[in-house]
Formats: structure tokens, sequence, C-alpha cells
């Protein structure tokens, strides 16, 4: 459990991912209200803008030609992060999928048609048009109402806990594999993105100096906001060695709207965004230009850090990857 892929009508998507994160994420648009933070991070931080990459363009199965079960034939996968997607290339079943969701964008997908319309919705017509054996999707579906006409058309739905972590993943991993009948499979990727995983923790710096490290959710210049507790993003700058500034700031809920002061109390050291956010408002030194940004620690050393959103928060098999590239990105 992150599409996706692309960009719109600015006032569509700002519309769309606002009542998605409201919806789906406990947002609440109150800005945060605390006195000023100070940070003592003594982390050694690049200071200017950087996109992170992870290492493999395309995802890299395990296996080829795994054994496939009646059931797995026709597979469509469908969550907002495109995790899904990426798990079942990953096990090798590549070839058996038929419908896919608009963050599932990697090279090998892309020939696959899509199966969702703008914020995420499950478009079901096009699901049954591609005449599934079995549909993977997460708790979070919308609508709700899709999953329950796919199973009134006798499809077989299996859902999956749409709140996802480091953490998690191996048994995400373990899950989407053992509902497509393909174990051994499961087991070897879940060994291979827990080294991956390993291996970018050993590359971040111990003591890494815990930055202060924001991840902002952008939409245009009106839409700001801030990850908090349980939103994915703290637990990835948990992973990366920093302190989360949401949840430092005090805020409760994943995402909140910020204004430029309340950024300016948050006051991070590093700032993370998606690469399509960055687009939203002309780029990443607009991101730099944006009130809300310009006066911060991060700001001022111009430590902005953007990866696709396809990638940042997928929490799946490419991990590990995700987790070098960002602490390639962030520690000098």
């Amino acid at each position: 459990m992150v599409d996706s892929r692309r960009i719109r009508s600015l006032v569509a998507v700002a519309a769309t991912a606002l009542l998605t994160l409201v919806t789906l994420a406990g947002c609440t648009t109150e800005p945060i209200d605390t006195g000023a933070l100070h940070s003592e991070s003594t982390a050694p931080l690049r200071s200017s803008p950087t996109v992170a990459h992870i290492a493999d363009a395309d995802v890299v199965p395990v296996q080829t030609d795994p054994p496939v079960s009646p059931q797995s034939e026709r597979i469509v996968a469908l969550d907002r992060n495109g995790t899904l997607g990426t798990i079942v290339y990953a096990l090798g079943l590549g070839p058996h999928v038929v419908g896919r969701d608009k963050s599932t964008t990697f090279p090998s997908a892309r020939g696959v048609p899509e199966v969702t319309d703008t914020g995420h919705t499950i478009n079901t017509e096009r699901v049954l048009d591609t005449d599934p054996t079995i549909v993977l999707t997460g708790t979070d579906a919308n609508p709700t109402t899709a999953v329950d006409a796919l199973r009134d058309a006798e499809i077989d739905v299996v859902t999956f806990d749409s709140e996802r972590s480091v953490a998690t993943t191996p048994q995400l991993i373990r899950d989407v594999a053992d509902a497509l009948g393909v174990s051994a499979a499961g087991e070897k990727l879940v060994a291979r993105t827990q080294q991956q995983i390993d291996a970018a923790k050993r590359s971040i710096p111990d003591p890494s100096g815990d930055p202060t490290i924001a991840f902002l959710y952008i939409r245009g210049e009106h839409l700001i906001l801030m990850s908090g507790p349980d939103s994915g993003a703290d637990d990835l700058i948990e992973q990366l060695g920093g302190v989360d500034a949401g949840t430092k700031a005090g805020l409760t809920a994943a995402f909140t709207q910020v204004s430029a002061e309340k950024m300016m109390r948050a006051d991070p050291d590093v700032i993370l965004v998606m690469t399509q956010g960055a687009d939203s408002v002309g780029g990443m030194d607009k991101v730099l230009d944006l009130p809300a940004v310009a006066e911060t620690k991060a700001g001022r050393a111009k430590r902005i850090v953007a990866m696709d959103e396809t990638q940042i928060l997928m929490f799946g098999p490419d991990t590990g990857q995700v987790l070098q590239a960002l602490a390639r990105a962030i520690y000098a």
C-alpha cells in the first residue's frame, strides 16, 4: 500500500487528494498549533535539492515461470501505492496480471489495462472486462461498494491491510504469495527484500544525528499537508535515522494542513516530498520558494528530497531500495 501517475489539472488533483486524505488517512485541515521547536541535529546532511531514484527502474522477479493455480491465471492488483502489483510482478506472476491501478507504472506493467480512475477509484466495469480469476486490493479500496459488486459477480476478492510500514512488509509479501499459491516464491522475495532493507540501514550514519525530517504532501501552492503519526511517512523517517517533524510537533492526524507560520515552528532540517507534488508547483526550486518552506532550516539549506509517489510510501519489495536512495539523498 501509491499510483501514479499523471499530473492532471491542479484543481482536480488537489480536490481528489484532499478528499482521499481526509476520508482514508485521518487527515485534518486544522493547522498545527505548537510552540517553537529546536533541532539539535549534528547529522552530516546534504545541502541541495535532490531527486532520489531507486536502483532498479523495473521490478526484478525472484523467479520466472512459477507454478500457477487456476485461481491465479488472471490477476488484478489494486491499491493506492501500487504495492500489490509490485509484489505480484516480483513473485514472477507479471504475465498473469490483466488489470492494474494507476500507481503501478513500472515498465513491465505499462501494457496492462488500468482499471482505476481519478482518486484511485475502482472502475468495476473495467475490472469485470478483464475477466479476472482473482482481485487483490487493500482494506481502503475506494469505493467499498466496488468490492461488494465484484464479489456479487462471483469474483474472488482478497483484501490486505492498507496500513503499511517497513516492519509489516515481509508479512504483506507472504500474505500475497499465499493468496496466489506461490508461498515458496514469497519466502524468496521476503529474504531478498529483508537483505536490501538491512543493507540500507547499514548505509545510514550511526549515530545519524537525529535530523528532524518533514514529509509534505503538496498539490499546488494551497494544499500542503504535513505527515504525522500512522501516516507511513513517520515510520519511513524513523527508519532513515530521523525524527518525524509532524509527530514531534504534536500532530495527531496522519496528515494535517499547515501554514507558513506553523511550518516555521516545526522547522525541519530536511523535507521529503513526492516528485509529482513538486511538479504541481513548478519543480524543486519552486518548492523552496513556498512560504511554508522558504524560511525553515530545510528551506534555507535547500535540503529538499523528492521521490516518485509510486515508490516513496509503497512499503513493498523495493523498500530496501527506497531507504537506500533516500539515505544517499539526505546524508552527506
